[in-house]
């Protein structure tokens, strides 16, 4: 694929001059890039088997505050090392950037094993019990932001507030609105090209200054690495171009808020069989493999909210009417369900809705595989398709809190089964610690509501 690079095709870029840099970056419990930037004959002499990164990057919140009470990592322990090993297949070059080269790393300890904690090491994990069952899962995962006429800079120094979104209407594939935004959604379309990144399109949303855009899907692992290094990849192209956008589930209470919508399916091994697509079903022709899955999916959606809806913000996303789902039932090409059945053919999959835009793509994906290999090994029934308006409908709803979603996660049995209770214990203590740090602050809307009233 072009962009992607073998390691002889980056040792003659270095040693032509057409690149310099190589960013070895691994994923946080966010889903953001952290690393180092090496010297790129250095990375070919020595960093090429692997490097070292401090551990406490596993234990730290969005603002990178070292966050006690882990297991993992602490002051007592001396937040010593852990190993960033290169994965070779994401090695790619990063057009936006002049003379970079950049690659995924898996995080592992002095053993050369997969830290159990880190995101990558869990959605590996249990893509090896797909393959263990002689399948894979391709997946897609579609993304919302906001792009903004502000810089970083400026929308910090305004506190955030009164910021001037791209555009000042809802723009929900408006081609004239987005021919506004075209030069910098040109230049995302086609820098994550040049990344190895294949774009299908890009389109306004619902919302003023909204954008979605779409890439095409691939094997789990491939796709949650691409949808990481598309996230960086779009905030720097903005930063460049002088603009800022966010990934904010929910950035405005008057605004619609940011999904990530995710498609899943089951294939044989080898990538070539569909395994949810049967065409003498009758059911919209699920298979009675997708019919399990999806099944599992249902019964565990309240458990894997927290994966996907990871911070007190996305909770505000929430809102009936909104196509952003509060509910748990699935459906036929329905936007109001929290599972919709999309595509016919070798194409049929399962959308889950719930997900916001600030999800981490390998605890979301790995949650969703988890449910569903339950659903399949217990040969789960799937209960009747809900049709019509869901948000009106007397079904089971979603947690609408981050402290309920926890409460939910925390009773899971079978997530402590196939994540590992301290892998479990870890992200339940990471999502108490984003609850604590925001039942402690006192908010705008506070102030402005009781500054004179109370």
């Amino acid at each position: 694929m072009p962009g992607l690079l073998t390691l002889d095709q980056l040792s003659a870029l270095v040693r032509k001059g057409d690149i310099d840099t190589v960013i070895m970056a691994m994923p946080d419990m966010q889903g953001r890039l952290v690393g180092k930037r090496m010297q790129a004959s250095y990375f070919l002499d020595t960093a090429v088997n692997d490097a070292h990164a401090c551990n406490y990057l596993l234990t730290v919140d969005t603002d990178m505050e070292p966050v006690p009470g882990y297991k993992a990592a602490s002051w007592s322990d001396g937040y010593g090392d852990f190993v960033l090993r290169p994965d070779m297949a994401t090695l790619r070059r990063i057009p936006w950037l002049p003379g970079t080269a950049l690659v995924i790393c898996d995080t592992l300890n002095h053993h050369g094993e997969d830290v159990p904690h880190a995101p990558r090491s869990i959605l590996k994990k249990q893509l090896k019990r797909l393959a263990a069952k002689k399948m894979m899962a391709y997946t897609a995962s579609e993304l919302e932001f906001y792009l903004f006429n502000e810089t970083y800079e400026s929308a910090y120094e305004k506190r955030f507030h009164g910021l001037k979104t791209e555009s000042s209407y809802i723009q929900d594939y408006h081609i004239l609105a987005t021919t506004k935004e075209e030069a910098i959604m040109r230049a995302i379309r086609n820098g994550l090209e040049g990344a190895a990144i294949p774009v299908e399109n890009s389109k306004g949303e619902w919302g003023a200054g909204q954008e979605e855009i779409n890439i095409r899907y691939a094997e789990a692992l491939e796709m949650a690495d691409r949808h990481t290094i598309l996230k960086n990849g779009i905030k720097e192209i903005a930063h460049l171009h002088g603009k800022a956008v966010t990934f904010m589930a929910k950035w405005d209470y008057e605004k619609a808020g940011s999904s990530c919508h995710i498609h899943m399916s089951f294939w044989d091994q080898a990538g070539k069989k569909a395994l949810f697509h049967d065409p003498k079903s009758k059911l919209h022709g699920l298979s009675e493999l997708a019919q399990h899955f999806l099944a599992g999916q249902i019964k565990h959606a309240r458990e894997m909210t927290y994966f996907l809806a990871p911070n007190i913000n996305s909770y505000k996303r929430f809102v009936n009417g909104t196509f952003a789902p509060t509910n748990i039932v699935w459906s036929n090409d329905n936007r109001t369900a929290g599972y919709r059945i999309c595509g016919e053919g070798k194409s049929l999959r399962v959308e889950c809705r719930i997900g916001g835009a600030d999800l981490n793509p390998y605890l979301a994906f790995a949650a969703m595989i988890a449910a569903g290999l339950e659903g399949i090994d217990n040969k789960l029934k799937l209960e009747p398709e809900f049709r019509g308006d869901a948000y009106l409908g007397d079904v089971p709803l979603l947690s609408k809190t981050l402290r309920g979603a926890l409460d939910d996660l925390d009773k899971s049995k079978m997530y402590k089964s196939t994540f590992g209770k301290d892998v479990i214990e870890h992200y339940l203590h990471t999502g108490r610690w984003e609850q604590l740090e925001y039942d402690r602050r006192v908010t705008d809307w506070e102030v402005a509501r009781g500054f004179e009233r109370s």
